[in-house]
């Protein structure tokens, strides 16, 4: 396993805890996951490649292979293993969100069906973005899947969330003009922070030209973090990412008040990452 050397830890992180907690480690995550004691992590996020079977790529030059000569059978032989080490990683009110695409995700479904139990599965989330190509031969693909599990289903932490508005057309209204509907109960008044969200979250993908951008192929929305984070989270809880890329999840974490670890293969991952939490560290984020 190859490490690279250790960053200062976190002002908030503390040091006596039996996990890495603010740091980014450099290394094949199977083999430093079973370095680390099980049951302690809150939430992880995982998005690791999609099996595009090409190399991915960004304008800064940076770039992974994502090339899978043995097809579904070899991307699901490489996650497999790692799926295992996170059912044993993640505390009994953990969750998981693994973010793939419609090709792959039902494959997946199965392995993490017999890894974490059916019983076990929450939501598959649909996080639909629009942007990007046309396609004239089919439906524009337009979404990515984020498969949810609980480590333990009933004790897992969940936070409603709520956005947007709700339809009012039609509704009458009280007399400090709230809208609300007739029922056998009586008044039916809506929530004052809007709908709950459901499992189809339209969320904007990452522009070109947005300012959280930095260079790493396949970076993903702090938006959509931000929403996992809440939801399945507290403040001074675990979060980890053993995919962490240019370390959007760590970054988000960091902002919301929770502890977090990362890993990647990549040094340039790891670096971007780390300057990205260090820069996020000193603003106060």
């Amino acid at each position: 396993m190859s490490v690279r050397p250790k960053p200062k830890r976190a002002a908030n992180q503390p040091a006596d805890s039996p996990l890495p907690l603010g740091e980014i480690v450099c290394a094949d995550n199977l083999t430093w996951m079973r370095t680390l004691p099980g049951g302690l992590i809150d939430l992880v996020y995982i998005d690791p490649p999609f099996m595009t079977n090409a190399a991915r790529g960004a304008r800064g030059g940076l770039r992974y292979d994502d090339r899978w000569p043995g097809g579904i059978a070899e991307f699901a032989a490489f996650l497999e293993p790692r799926f295992v080490e996170l059912h044993r990683l993640l505390a009994e009110n953990g969750t998981l969100y693994v973010h793939v695409d419609p090709r792959t995700s039902h494959y997946l479904k199965v392995l993490l069906d017999g890894i974490f139990g059916a019983d076990n599965f929450l939501n598959e989330i649909i996080w639909s973005y629009r942007t990007g190509g046309r396609s004239t031969r089919w439906f524009a693909r337009k979404h990515d899947v984020l498969l949810v599990y609980a480590r333990s289903s009933g004790k897992h932490a969940f936070n409603v969330i709520r956005d947007g508005a709700f339809r009012t057309d039609g509704l009458v209204y009280d007399e400090e003009g709230k809208p609300y509907k007739n029922t056998r109960k009586g008044r039916l008044y809506f929530h004052a922070d809007g709908p709950a969200l459901t499992d189809v979250w339209e969320i904007p993908f990452l522009s070109t030209v947005a300012r959280e951008r930095t260079g790493y192929p396949s970076q993903k929305p702090e938006a959509l973090l931000e929403r996992v984070i809440r939801a399945s989270s507290n403040p001074g809880d675990v979060v980890a990412d053993v995919f962490c890329g240019s370390g959007t999840t760590l970054a988000v974490a960091q902002r919301l008040g929770r502890k977090w670890l990362g890993c990647d293969a990549s040094p340039d991952a790891a670096e971007i990452a780390r300057k990205r939490l260090g820069r996020a560290g000193r603003n106060g984020q």
